[in-house]
């Protein structure tokens, strides 16, 4: 993806929101959740309101066999994980 999930402006926007912290993360990890979204239909075709949870499943599932066989760079999601 080429632009951030949350831009710095829009981080700065959450910042000022009168929000507690709770709801400031809410807040990014939904306008975060849209952007990803919007992507995910646009590799269906479909729009957004279109998308199934079986679609969504299945996009996660081949980014995820991406980034095991071609590495990290090649998937769509940066994030590094770790399994305790």
């Amino acid at each position: 993806m080429n632009q951030p999930f949350l831009t710095l402006e829009e981080s700065a926007q959450v910042d000022a929101a009168l929000l507690s912290s709770h709801e400031k993360f809410l807040t990014r990890l939904t306008i975060s959740s849209l952007r990803l979204l919007l992507h995910i239909a646009q590799t269906y075709q479909v729009p957004v309101e279109q998308l199934t949870p079986a679609q969504i499943i299945a996009w996660f599932e081949q980014d995820s066999k991406i980034r095991r066989e071609q590495g990290p760079d090649a998937a769509f999601l940066k994030w590094e994980w770790r399994e305790e």
